[in-house]
């Protein structure tokens, strides 16, 4: 009952009833304080003449003395009638919470397909046996069948999980032990007079004598030292070592050249003949026929005639009798040199020949017999090692044999000091007035490859041996008379584009092909089409493949690369920078 009444409960409104005001003294406070008028109000009037409303005003500086009263001093000073004190403040201070809104949204940039299945999906009756009496089902089992036997029996042979690198040596191993993963030297070749304290510029293997490798020697001398040390230098002898395994103590063979070697290469058809580069820009021929026998039997091989040795100053020792000095068979013509120093030279493959307009031809003779070289005065040449057609007729085979004064053979005294270029490439920048220095040149033909122009090879054979054309006598794979140029044929799929790389870490792409010039009309070699800064150092390695011809390794500075002949817009590979500069690499 008492609940139900206090619901039933009403309260009702009454406005409040004004009281009568009291007073306690604050109006008389608040009189005292009020502002009031005292005194009558002065009034001042301020006239001034019309006419000098609006004139000009001249300012100008005035002494103080000039006018009495002008200076008046108004120097502060203390009016204690104003000087009020503070005897207490009351100050209060409340902290009050400050709001921020903030807000936050996540934008899912990598959107996935994320589905979940929970009753596999399953063909029915009637699919299965459609699918199984299907004729492309068995094609495609019958084609796939011996590739998964194959891969299944790899897997059983070969463990394909298994880590090359992380085998060659264990965590636990040491220097020295069994264990041991470090490379080991297996075996050196030193010669206390020729190539102790000497820098090893070139090293070439024999191609047809398993164990015989040529290496070339130079002074430990930068540019400013050459220099100032020209005369010490040119009497001290620049050779190429030709050591035997069998005997790593004794060089086999001494070639001597005119200066300092930088890059040589044996002749891939005939090893006898070597070609190198000097470090003044000529090039050197050798013949080593006569020494053949010796290379091939190293033990067997005593000592020889030697008809250089009181030639060359610097061979005092007696022990260095035993070992034969080979003295160069030609020198081209520095004139017509590079002139800087050669940086690489290779032998043209044996099916074809360049031509004076950079045109690929068949070579009849079927031996290497031109050379490509490069060097840093931005220039590619090729050589020819054949005499040209105003030389002597062919030499009896007996009188070919014949050597010339210091037991010289005369294979080449056609070239000796007389020896030009072929054809010369020079290399501009195409965008600007520089000049790339090329390090190392490359080109895609390669020897004993010609499977790609071997119908057109057989049918200039044909059409030669139809003519009654005579292959003239050669010795060592060299004809002393060269063809006329009006049976030269071009050899087609054969591509006379070359790669180069510099000194700035640059890998350009250019042809060899001799243009004629728009607005002057002569004949000149184009700029090339590509080139690209792919290293931060000089470009020392330009290697292509050996089972892909238009893949190359490109390696300078501190990385190294891997282009595509074709594809200009970068290479396929680059790999980040070493701790360390990268001196040289091989595939």
């Amino acid at each position: 009952g008492e609940e139900g009444e206090e619901e039933d409960l009403v309260i009702e409104y009454r406005p409040p009833v004004s009281k009568d005001w009291v007073s306690y003294g604050s109006e008389k406070e608040i009189a005292e304080e009020a502002f009031g008028e005292t005194r009558p109000k002065k009034v001042f009037k301020i006239a001034r003449p019309r006419r000098e409303f609006g004139a000009p005003v001249n300012f100008s500086d005035r002494d103080v003395k000039d006018v009495k009263d002008g200076y008046v001093e108004c120097t502060p000073y203390d009016d204690k009638n104003f000087s009020l004190h503070l005897l207490e403040l009351d100050k209060a201070t409340q902290a009050i919470a400050t709001w921020t809104d903030c807000s936050s949204q996540t934008d899912w940039k990598y959107p996935r397909n994320a589905v979940t299945q929970y009753q596999p999906r399953e063909f029915t009756e009637e699919e299965k046996e459609k699918l199984s009496n299907s004729k492309e089902v068995h094609v495609f089992i019958e084609g796939t069948i011996p590739r998964f036997e194959l891969a299944l029996q790899q897997n059983e042979i070969v463990d394909v999980f298994y880590d090359d690198w992380l085998a060659l040596a264990s965590d636990d191993a040491t220097f020295g032990s069994k264990s041991d993963g470090n490379l080991k030297e297996y075996q050196s070749f030193t010669d206390l007079q020729f190539s102790k304290d000497k820098t090893i510029t070139c090293i070439d293997w024999h191609p047809n004598l398993k164990g015989v490798i040529a290496v070339a020697c130079s002074e430990r001398l930068t540019f400013d030292q050459r220099v100032d040390n020209a005369s010490k230098t040119l009497m001290m002898p620049s050779l190429i070592l030709i050591w035997s395994f069998t005997d790593p103590i004794h060089p086999q063979l001494l070639l001597e050249a005119p200066d300092d070697i930088f890059s040589f290469q044996f002749n891939p058809s005939d090893p006898n003949i070597i070609a190198g580069g000097c470090i003044n820009g000529q090039v050197v021929l050798w013949d080593i026929s006569q020494y053949f026998d010796r290379l091939k039997n190293p033990r067997s091989g005593g000592k020889l005639k030697q008809t250089s040795m009181n030639a060359l100053p610097g061979f005092e020792d007696e022990n260095a009798l035993a070992i034969p000095i080979i003295r160069y068979c030609a020198v081209s013509s520095i004139e017509n040199s590079h002139h800087m120093a050669i940086t690489d030279i290779q032998w043209l493959p044996d099916h074809l020949e360049i031509n004076r307009l950079g045109i690929p031809v068949y070579n009849k003779h079927g031996d290497c017999s031109q050379i490509l070289t490069c060097a840093g005065d931005s220039c590619v040449m090729v050589w020819d090692t054949r005499a040209p057609k105003t030389t002597q007729p062919p030499l009896d085979a007996k009188k070919q044999d014949l050597t010339g004064p210091l037991g010289i053979p005369t294979t080449f005294k056609h070239l000796d000091l007389s020896w030009k270029p072929v054809l010369k490439v020079s290399l501009p920048k195409p965008d600007t007035n520089g000049e790339f220095a090329p390090l190392k040149v490359s080109i895609k033909e390669r020897q004993g490859d010609k499977a790609h122009v071997q119908k057109q090879i057989e049918q200039l054979e044909r059409e030669a041996a139809g003519g009654g054309l005579r292959r003239e006598s050669t010795m060592g794979g060299f004809g002393l008379r060269s063809r006329s140029a009006k049976d030269q044929k071009p050899l087609e799929g054969v591509t006379t584009k070359f790669f180069i790389s510099t000194e700035d870490g640059e890998v350009a792409y250019a042809d060899m092909k001799i243009e004629k010039d728009a607005d002057s009309g002569k004949l000149t070699s184009p700029k090339p089409s590509w080139y690209s800064a792919l290293h931060g150092g000089p470009v020392h390695t330009l290697q292509r493949s050996f089972f892909f011809k238009d893949i190359l390794l490109c390696v300078g500075g501190w990385t190294f690369s891997i282009l595509k002949e074709g594809v200009q817009l970068g290479p396929l590979l680059q790999s980040c920078c070493s701790q360390k500069k990268y001196t040289a690499a091989h595939w």
